[in-house]
């Protein structure tokens, strides 16, 4: 019997799993996004992460048709996710935007739709323009909740100012090294909910910036301890680390094997202690800095959080 999947309900009321399936990366190999996306379904994740950016949408939408086909699972019983990417933010173009990810997914609706980033190229475009058309989504039915990716407190507090609808979502790189504390905190004093990507810190992406004497495998003494203490693996105590801090991790993975592991988190959860010992890692270690956009207005990194 496949793992149950705890929920939490956002603040607009719909219910999201705490635990999903990245997709990132996915579109170099359009079988192997699509055959992860069954194997998950039958292991019990209901949550997927997608975006028009990853080129994998219609992969993924193959296989939850399949499943949905098979009676593995309904349609309402998954919670499906994309994201608005960074060429198509005036507001006139969300909403067609919106469409193109539906039709591709093979969905009457989407559950969670996100502004990727703050910022935007080649035209820079306010990402309270953008606001504009994601409110339009909601209210034409195409989306059920609206949120945001990579923002950080101040752009956060600049559109609550302005959003008839407020974000329900901000997903941002969270794991071990870059806990996001102060960022976790002020997301839940506006009832925002936090996803975290690359939750074990991106193993796969080349050339990132590693701060000197910083212990950024999952290897660290810390996890390994803990994970013989519960008879899990140190990735099993990341990914229930970052659901204990109140995030909802969305591991990537083609393995059967690890997906598999990866949802097997639910009998236990860590101590105060526990948790307490793995925030000691965090070193502010960002892997997605998006470095190259450093010189856009909303660039979102120049600040603390």
């Amino acid at each position: 019997m496949s793992p149950k999947v705890d929920e939490i309900t956002l603040s607009d009321g719909n219910k999201v799993p705490v635990l999903g399936l990245g997709t990132w990366q996915g579109g170099n190999d359009p079988d192997e996004v699509e055959n992860a996306v069954k194997l998950a379904i039958d292991a019990g994740y209901r949550h997927f992460d997608c975006a028009s950016f990853y080129g994998n949408e219609a992969e993924i939408g193959k296989a939850i048709q399949e499943k949905i086909d098979q009676g593995v699972v309904k349609r309402e019983d998954l919670f499906v996710v994309t994201k608005v990417w960074n060429d198509e933010r005036k507001q006139e173009l969300v909403v067609a935007a919106c469409k193109r990810s539906l039709k591709k997914l093979g969905l009457g609706y989407i559950d969670l739709y996100l502004v990727h980033w703050p910022f935007s190229y080649p035209d820079e475009v306010d990402y309270i323009e953008t606001w504009r058309g994601m409110e339009e989504c909601i209210k034409l039915g195409l989306t059920r909740s609206i949120g945001v990716s990579n923002f950080n407190s101040q752009q956060l507090t600049r559109l609550l100012e302005s959003a008839s609808i407020k974000p329900v979502m901000n997903q941002i790189e969270l794991h071990i090294n870059l806990n996001q504390k102060k960022l976790r905190e002020f997301c839940a004093s506006k009832s925002i909910a936090v996803t975290g990507y690359s939750p074990f810190g991106a193993p796969g992406r080349n050339n990132v910036f590693q701060p000197a004497g910083a212990d950024i495998s999952l290897q660290s003494p810390v996890i390994t301890g803990i994970a013989k203490k519960y008879n899990k693996t140190n990735a099993q105590i990341v990914l229930r680390y970052v659901i204990d801090i109140g995030a909802i991790p969305i591991p990537k993975s083609s393995s059967e094997k690890r997906i598999k592991e990866n949802i097997d988190i639910f009998d236990f959860k860590l101590t105060p202690e526990e948790i307490a010992a793995i925030d000691k890692l965090d070193c502010g270690f960002r892997t997605c800095s998006a470095i190259e956009h450093k010189d856009c207005k909303e660039y979102p990194f120049n600040i603390e959080f």
